[in-house]
Order: C-alpha cells, then structure tokens, then sequence
C-alpha cells in the first residue's frame, strides 16, 4: 500500500478543485490570542497574491505552543538543519498541497487562496499545507421504522455524526490531522473512533468491538472533497487541508442505529443532526455536508415551498408564483 504522504503527492495532479474566496480566517482577531493578534484587514479585491497591494504589512503570529516544538510541528523557517522540499515528498512529510503547486516567496510557502491578514504559523504545526481527514458518517432519519420525509421538499432527511470541538465549542465533522505516513483510511477511522466513540478511554476489548462493527462501513467510503479547508486557524504561511470520505448506511436496522456515541479526544459533545441548508458548521464543514445531502438526493433546501401531491409543471408553477 503507499502511503497517504506519496498519495497526497499526486493529488492535485488527479482532482480539480475550484477555489472559493476564503472568508473565515480574514478579518478580526487570530483565535485564541485574546484579541491581542489583530488580522489585516483585507478587501476582497486584494486577497489574490497577483493583485498589487504595496501597503499590506500583517503581523507575524506562531502559538507558543507551537514554538515549544511538539513533535507534530515544524522549525521555525531558517533554523539550523531545517531544509524543507516544498510542493513534495519531505521524508514521511507530504508538503504537498491538493489544490495546486504554491509559491514561496523569500523561504516561506503562500497560502494557496491567497492573504490572510496574518502571516507565521498561528496554531499550526506544518508551514504550507496541515493535511487532515473527516469521515462524515450518515444515516437516514427514522421515526417508527420508516425513513422521515421532510414536509416541504418530500425528500428524506439525513443525519449525519457532529461533534462539538473542544477548542472554539464549534460545531464539526469529526476528523483529524493525517501523521506522517499514516493513510488517509486509517486516519479517517482513527478520528471518528477517538472523537465519536471515545476509543482512548475504551479498553482494548470494547476497541476490538468497535471496530469490528465499523469495518465494513468503513470500507465503502465515497471522497466528497479533496482540497482548501477556510479555517479560521489559517495565516498566509501555513493552511489546513482536508480529504473527506462519506460512509453512509441505507439499512435502517443497521449498527449506526445501535451504536452509542461518546464524544472524547477534542470533542467534548456528539450528536447525530438532522442535515439541512440551516447548518452553521466550522471551517469549510457546511460545504461538505452540502455535497453529501446532495449526492443522496436528501433534504436541504429551507427555502422551497410545500409541494402538491401531484409535481406536474403546472402545479410547480402555481406554487412558485403564490
């Protein structure tokens, strides 16, 4: 098998990913600084690297505890012994991004979608891409053994497993940062067991249990999205990026519906939510979500109107008009 770095890789050699302005790690304070890190207050027509914009002076920001060096995270660039291969394979490392080669300029990687108002590190490990992984585990919602059916649009409502990050007490899919050489499925598997099921407090033979009952789920999962994560934690030298898998379960009687959910790890709440367009989601988290609801023809849209029984073009057209 290769490794997820080697994958990573070539991966945007293989997947198109259109970028969207990011908007969430602009403007405001750097999380977790106490409002002592101000961003750059940055025009949307300025965000593009290529746009002239000779007055843009961001402040420099790394967490002290990235500074104390764990071992997940990065030297400071320049520091003695650290020759990072950018845009490659860097030992177990993949400094790769999945969205498309990126400049450095002076020694430092630019984020790929442009300024953030802030430039270092912030709370990130990794200069240039933070690989992560999000398994968005769903079912159908069901009420006495049939799938419900949402009111207005008649199609049927997914759920979907959310957890409540520790950290800013967002909302989430649950997932976490890919270790080097580590596989994206192993990852995926990883972080749902730690944030959704609590596997590190379990004891190996209710782990083993676990497992078990999610192997084959997890062994059918679908990539919904391959590319830029707009984190809030992002600064002009280091972004998160995230590959996200849908493991879904048709059987109505099927262990997700057995399964109890422990939130643990970063997550200090679980849940299975109702998807719908009225989500408010961390990160780039909503967008996923969307693709999922949509390629299993569920429910989304809060906007449409109650449809008649009988959905002939004459009837849609009286309901769009009244």
């Amino acid at each position: 098998m290769r490794s997820v770095a080697r994958v990573l890789c070539q991966t945007h050699l293989l997947t198109s990913t259109t970028l969207s302005m990011h908007t969430k790690c602009r403007g405001g304070a750097y999380p977790f600084t106490k409002d002592k890190v101000q961003r750059v207050q940055i025009p949307d027509s300025k965000v593009d690297w290529d746009v002239e914009f000779a007055e843009y002076l961001p402040p420099c920001y790394t967490a002290p505890h990235i500074l104390a060096a764990p071992p997940y995270a990065d030297p400071e660039i320049g520091a003695a012994g650290f020759k990072p291969r950018w845009n490659a394979l860097d030992g177990r490392v993949s400094r790769c991004s999945h969205v498309k080669p990126y400049d450095v300029v002076d020694g430092f990687p630019r984020n790929v979608c442009g300024r953030t108002g802030v430039a270092g590190r912030g709370a990130l490990g990794r200069w240039g891409p933070n690989h992560a992984a999000d398994p968005i585990v769903t079912r159908w919602k069901v009420a006495d053994g049939k799938a419900v059916i949402h009111e207005k649009t008649r199609k049927p409502i997914l759920q979907f497993v959310c957890i409540q990050r520790r950290d800013s007490g967002h909302w989430a899919i649950p997932g976490g940062m890919v270790d080097p050489g580590e596989r994206v499925t192993t990852t995926l598997q990883r972080e749902f067991l730690e944030e959704a099921l609590n596997s590190l407090e379990m004891t190996e033979k209710q782990k083993e249990k676990s497992e078990k009952q999610l192997k084959e789920l997890f062994k059918g999962g679908v990539e919904i999205y391959s590319g830029y994560v707009d984190d809030p934690r992002n600064t002009d030298n280091a972004w998160m990026e995230t590959v996200a898998f849908n493991f879904h379960q048709d059987d109505l009687q099927g262990v997700l519906y057995s399964m109890l959910l422990h939130a643990g790890d970063d997550a200090k709440a679980v849940k299975w939510q109702d998807i719908s367009s009225t989500l408010n989601l961390y990160a780039s988290h909503e967008d996923m979500i969307e693709k999922v609801a949509h390629r299993h023809q569920a429910h989304w849209s809060r906007n449409l109107a109650v449809l008649p029984t009988c959905v002939c073009v004459f009837c849609l057209l009286v309901c769009t008009t009244h």
